[in-house]
């Protein structure tokens, strides 16, 4: 790892010299830039970026945006993911335009044929003689401009035509990374000698890496399908690939870093089990922490990491720190506010958590959808004399959610659909709202928020307490229409807090109730399945996984159309991958 800060480094002393590492590149239009001269102000760009500078960034790289690939690509880069930080349509038209540039560029460099062609020829001979170095690059930032560009199309609008291409473009850029792959072995098996290849590895490490890792985390029956027409995942040569990549003094060092930090951080825990490697995620930002503490990505990471130990007033403090280290992007501060309004919720700070959630109502527009109904979710666990103070109204809130309800790729996204039927017990055709019960913990349960508090025990102590109330509360209510499904919500959010607090016989009592009651839920029928999950979860954690994979196939084979699916799929193929012992074993 330490070589990648290194590269860094140098980079870093060229920018601190206030030349932006240009000093020896002219601007002159009559000066072609090559690739060495590329790879430089690419690598500065990166380092400017990382250290909050994203102005100085897109300036050192728009004057050679379409004429050097490499500046193409940092540009069209940062200009895209401001585009999917923001939202707005404007800046989502800008990222296509700017990644269109971006592959006609890159197209100029590449060889004038097709990559399999070029590849099929040079591996029948064993010699690289018909590929030059650049367009080997050219091959590579074509790829990752590519992708990016059918992400920003996913986004663009529901029109399936652009789903297609999108779907395309992706696949195409698969297979670039492939060929690519086997370039870079011809390269290391016959010992040929190259300028950049480290850059080349990097690239390729970032690619296969990113490809391998996120195919891996895909539901069975996607796989399936997906290999059927070429796509494949490994998920161990992907953070392999990763891993390799982070400790490389490539310029992509950190951007491998940053996918694992990703996969470790979040996907782990919102797609997978929550159980997260947090030993490999802090080794790996270190050295980057080190060289930018003061860059808003890393701390991000870093207030993750501290939260995920349990470490949650550490947590806060970083990510406040995030928060006022740059203001040129306030995207990162929705990020950050995102994560504080949760941990809020985990300590039950309700009136905090409201304010960060209102923060993100009035600024981000991510998921409006998503972002009211919490708003609703977290004045609904205050006293009535609190909401009053804020002057919110409950119900119109709930009743705003169905009309924020947006669509990405042509399907509607799922913890909005989720929101929307929740948010319907509060419909002004409804004689009197139908209250929701513990609606804020509901919410984090979706999120799987319970690992997160499972190494503190007075946060889910605290959390039992709530739970209990709400319990002995319904027992006191007269019998409706919703009674069977809040009762059960209640036991699905009391076993998981008994889980965390190690009392599994208790835990086991509440998911079986819940299971038990299956044929008498009218509403949220997503409880059968989860619980199941959270079942399994015990079992593994007593020991018996045999028991505890029998119980996640129930769950996966035996329900369908529920709220949450596809998420739920994604965490029970995480935990088969975890459980399942090798063959070999």
């Amino acid at each position: 790892m330490a070589t990648g800060g290194q590269q860094l480094s140098s980079c870093h002393t060229k920018q601190a010299s206030g030349q932006h590492g240009s000093s020896n590149v002219s601007r002159s239009a009559s000066t072609k830039m090559d690739l060495k001269g590329g790879l430089e102000e690419c690598a500065v760009a990166l380092n400017l970026f990382l250290s909050n500078k994203f102005t100085d960034a897109l300036e050192l790289l728009q004057p050679w945006a379409k004429d050097s690939m490499y500046h193409a690509l940092g540009y069209s880069t940062i200009v895209v993911l401001q585009a999917i930080m923001t939202f707005e349509q404007q800046d989502i038209q800008n990222g296509i335009s700017a990644m269109k540039d971006a592959l006609q560029t890159c197209q100029k460099y590449r060889k004038k044929c097709t990559v399999v062609e070029s590849v099929s020829s040079f591996l029948s001979r064993g010699s690289l003689e018909q590929m030059t170095e650049e367009e080997m690059h050219a091959e590579i930032c074509y790829a990752e401009c590519l992708l990016q560009k059918a992400a920003l199309t996913f986004v663009q609008d529901e029109n399936m035509i652009n789903f297609i291409k999108g779907g395309m473009k992706i696949r195409t850029s698969y297979q670039i990374y492939k060929e690519c792959l086997s370039i870079l072995h011809v390269i290391q098996k016959n010992k040929i000698k190259q300028q950049f290849f480290y850059e080349f590895e990097g690239g390729v490490k970032l690619g296969i890496g990113a490809f391998n890792l996120m195919l891996s985390l895909l539901p069975a029956r996607i796989i399936r399908l997906l290999e059927f027409i070429g796509f494949s995942g490994n998920r161990e040569l992907g953070l392999l690939q990763l891993q390799e990549g982070a400790s490389g003094r490539s310029m992509r060092s950190p951007l491998c870093c940053l996918t694992i930090l990703a996969f470790h951080t979040y996907i782990s825990l919102i797609l997978g089990t929550g159980e997260v490697n947090l030993v490999e995620a802090e080794g790996l930002l270190a050295p980057f922490l080190q060289q930018f503490p003061n860059g808003s990505l890393m701390l991000f990471y870093h207030a993750r990491i501290e939260l995920l130990k349990g470490n949650v007033e550490k947590a806060q403090e970083i990510f406040r720190k995030c928060i006022s280290v740059q203001e040129e992007w306030k995207q990162f501060h929705h990020l950050c506010y995102w994560e504080l309004m949760w941990i809020h919720v985990f300590q039950q700070n309700w009136m905090k958590a409201y304010y960060y959630s209102d923060l993100l109502c009035k600024e981000s527009k991510w998921s409006k959808a998503t972002y009211v109904f919490l708003k609703a979710a977290i004045l609904s666990m205050l006293p009535e004399e609190d909401v009053t103070a804020t002057e919110e109204n409950v119900a119109a809130l709930f009743r705003q959610v169905e009309g924020l309800k947006q669509r990405i790729a042509g399907k509607s996204i799922p913890t909005e659909k989720f929101a929307v039927r929740k948010s319907r017990r509060y419909s002004s055709s409804l004689p009197a709202p139908v209250k929701l019960v513990l609606p804020a913990l509901e919410m984090m349960y979706i999120w799987n928020g319970f690992p997160v508090v499972c190494k503190r025990k007075d946060l889910s102590e605290n959390l039992l307490l709530t739970v209990e109330k709400a319990e002995a509360t319904l027992q006191n209510e007269n019998f409706s229409d919703y009674s069977v499904d809040d009762e059960c919500l209640v036991k699905l959010l009391k076993g998981c807090c008994l889980k965390n607090l190690q009392r599994p016989l208790q835990a086991e009592l509440c998911f079986s109730h819940v299971i038990q009651s299956e044929k008498l839920l009218k509403f949220d029928h997503y409880l059968v399945p989860f619980t199941l999950f959270e079942l399994a979860v015990l079992y593994k954690s007593q020991g018996e996984i045999d028991k505890a994979l029998k119980t996640l196939e129930t769950a996966r084979n035996n329900y369908k159309d529920y709220s949450m699916e596809s998420r739920l799929h994604f965490r029970i193929q995480a935990a088969v991958h975890l459980w399942r012992k090798p063959s070999s074993d």
